[in-house]
């Protein structure tokens, strides 16, 4: 009961890891120029360097939530039922599955460690729990569904899954120059757990024919519990010039984690997870095979034409020691532009992964937001990104920013504009403490106003 307590526990705060907070869930995403202090982390690190004259910041709390897919939407479900698709109709709804690697699911997210994430002068230290998971149905199965066995000789029916969940523990500098500075953020990755089906050892596939179907497939699932890494975000910020300011970060530039090696965790916890009754551990993983035999309308009742088996098989390699294996963390590229005037922050990002898994993909995404501080004590936020007509975001959020006390929310539809075109959302919550002065840049007005004229050019008249 104590090792379920303790995952149900992680799950619970890990819910649903690419950063994100209220800010940049209401801007949709686009702070690559804009984050400020603790939230610089995980987006430019070069950021930290202009809250040097800024009081210190402090994070209470804060949470963020995400669910998405890449296709289901009250819109698309409306237009599927109560009616008989024809073949274009079928052909579209194929083809977009297959371009998009299936039907997939992402559920990703954070936590902050309460009162560990803290911002002074120009270092910065964070704590976070992160969850991402992705599943995905392949679109052989739409296929099959829509099309039958008709001119599918073979559909490939290989499912994806992976899920993990780590600590980010963090530590972030900056170093500022005559127009320009340079911040990094060096990470220790704690793994908490992860599960995935290994690509390389896992196929399915279903064979077509005009009289009967066949097909088998195997799933090779590993698993992993107290993982340990390191990881690396590198970014550049420009000052202000005339409202304008400029940045670029690779976050991940450097990021994997360890599996089925020594770590504290497995010293103070047991391994929760079962399959089948059998306690697991990470010197075995699990095999599931299945076969489908001659599938035909006349044998359909038959208990032999599908079977299937589950196994646990050890996870050694020819010397007897567990095999170890690394996930690498996915990195993001980030460019950003924004403008600020009076009352008015303008920010534009365009960020893209270098593969598609867990929260990042290798397509460019595009994003703008807009910050209105006519009224200091709530600020407005409001932001759009686009990544393929299919992957859209709009984000919206408020503030309240009153001497000490920072609260933000942030709500974005994921992959749709509106309520039902939308296919997922993000919820954030962030409380914040900083000085009772609030969190404002400290200018001098002597430096900013004009320069004393010196005593030796004043006439006697005037120095009387």
């Amino acid at each position: 009961m104590r090792n379920i307590a303790f995952l149900y526990f992680i799950l619970l705060l890990a819910v649903f890891g690419q950063k994100r907070d209220p800010r940049s869930v209401a801007m949709a995403g686009a702070t690559t120029t804009t984050a400020d202090g603790i939230y610089a982390v995980g987006f430019n690190p070069g950021l930290i360097a202009f809250q040097k004259e800024k009081p210190f910041m402090l994070q209470l709390g804060g949470l963020d939530f995400g669910i998405s897919n890449n296709y289901l939407s009250m819109a698309a479900m409306n237009a599927l039922s109560g009616d008989t698709l024809d073949n274009d109709e079928k052909s579209t709804i194929i083809n977009r599955l297959d371009s998009r690697g299936g039907l997939t699911f992402d559920l990703n997210g954070q936590v902050a460690t309460p009162g560990i994430n803290y911002a002074s002068g120009n270092m910065v230290l964070t704590s976070n729990i992160l969850y991402m998971s992705s599943y995905a149905l392949p679109a052989g199965m739409a296929r099959l569904m829509l099309e039958g066995n008709t001119n599918n000789p073979d559909v490939d029916m290989t499912l994806g899954l992976e899920i993990m969940s780590v600590h980010e523990l963090g530590f972030s500098f900056a170093v500022p120059f005559e127009s320009y500075a340079v911040g990094f953020t060096l990470k220790y990755l704690q793994g908490l757990f992860y599960m995935g089906i290994d690509p390389d050892s896992s196929s399915a596939n279903l064979i077509t024919t005009p009289r009967a179907v066949y097909g088998s497939g195997s799933y090779y699932l590993r698993q992993g519990f107290g993982g340990a890494g390191y990881g690396l975000d590198i970014g550049i910020a420009t000052k202000e010039f005339n409202g304008y300011r400029f940045g670029v970060s690779l976050i991940n530039a450097i990021g994997s984690i360890g599996w089925n090696k020594p770590s504290f965790i497995k010293d103070i916890i047991d391994y929760p997870l079962k399959w089948d009754g059998e306690q697991l551990s990470d010197s075995v993983a699990v095999l599931y095979t299945y076969k489908i035999d001659s599938l035909r309308a006349d044998n359909l009742s038959s208990e032999t034409i599908f079977t299937s088996s589950s196994k646990v098989v050890k996870n050694l390699d020819e010397d007897g020691k567990v095999k170890q294996f690394n996930i690498r963390y996915p990195a993001i590229l980030r460019l950003g532009l924004s403008y600020k005037k009076d009352d008015l922050l303008i920010s534009s990002d365009l960020t893209t992964g270098f593969e598609n898994r867990l929260y990042a993909n290798s397509r460019w995404r595009w994003a703008i937001g807009t910050e209105l501080y006519r009224f200091p004590t709530m600020p407005l936020r409001m932001g759009f990104a686009w990544e393929g007509m299919d992957r859209t975001e709009l984000g919206l959020g408020v503030g309240f920013h009153g001497g000490p006390v920072m609260i933000d929310f942030g709500f974005s539809f994921r992959n749709g504009m509106w309520i039902h075109s939308m296919k997922g959302l993000n919820l954030s919550l962030g409380f914040t403490m900083t000085s009772f002065k609030g969190r404002k840049d400290n200018k001098d007005d002597l430096k900013n106003g004009p320069s004393p004229i010196p005593q030796e050019s004043l006439s006697s008249k005037d120095k009387k």
